[in-house]
């Protein structure tokens, strides 16, 4: 955890890659091109810990159909900010057999996590399991899923704010920034 002060020079030193405004704009957008695959079937709507804690908040009462709303908590990252070790910390609480399951991150980046998350809901009887990502980091080589609704493409650097966080800190930040290269 990073104290106060260095915090704040974090932000202060990052660049700004995504507004406000944007993020708003995109939101509205998935919830349409989501409503328009899934509003049919009453998925089970599954919250990736703690990253796509804003996302889903913003994103949940956009989308106007019946849904079941769980979560889990996948991690390679803690506090650092390179993928390590998957670790599961928490299984979703409903049952997925037979369901239409929608999970939302908020970050596709080497999508190792994402897909452990995919295989390990299809694993429990999952009936299709689609994925949501707000953003979805352009790394330059392919990555083992693809999201099914893309959010925004960010470039191959460390992000953080609107979920996001760097160092545990600033996922609250209501714009998406970027570390110095």
């Amino acid at each position: 955890m990073l104290d106060h002060d260095e915090a704040w020079q974090i932000l202060h030193s990052a660049e700004r890659l995504v507004s406000a405004s944007e993020i708003d704009a995109t939101l509205h957008r998935l919830a349409r091109e989501i409503a328009a695959r899934i509003a049919d079937r009453t998925p089970l709507v599954l919250t990736v810990m703690g990253g796509a804690v804003v996302f889903s908040g913003q994103l949940l009462p956009l989308l106007a159909f019946p849904l079941e709303f769980d979560y889990l908590h996948v991690t390679r990252y803690g506090d650092t900010t390179r993928g390590g070790h998957l670790q599961w910390k928490v299984r979703p609480r409903v049952p997925v057999r037979n369901r239409t399951v929608l999970v939302l991150d908020d970050i596709l980046d080497e999508g190792i996590t994402l897909a452990a998350i995919r295989d390990g809901m299809l694993a429990e009887g999952a009936k299709e399991v689609y994925s949501a990502v707000f953003a979805d980091k352009s790394i330059g080589h392919s990555k083992p899923i693809a999201a099914d609704f893309v959010g925004i493409t960010v470039p191959n650097r460390y992000v953080f704010g609107f979920g996001m966080d760097v160092h545990g800190t600033w996922r609250n930040l209501p714009e998406i920034y970027a570390l110095p290269e």
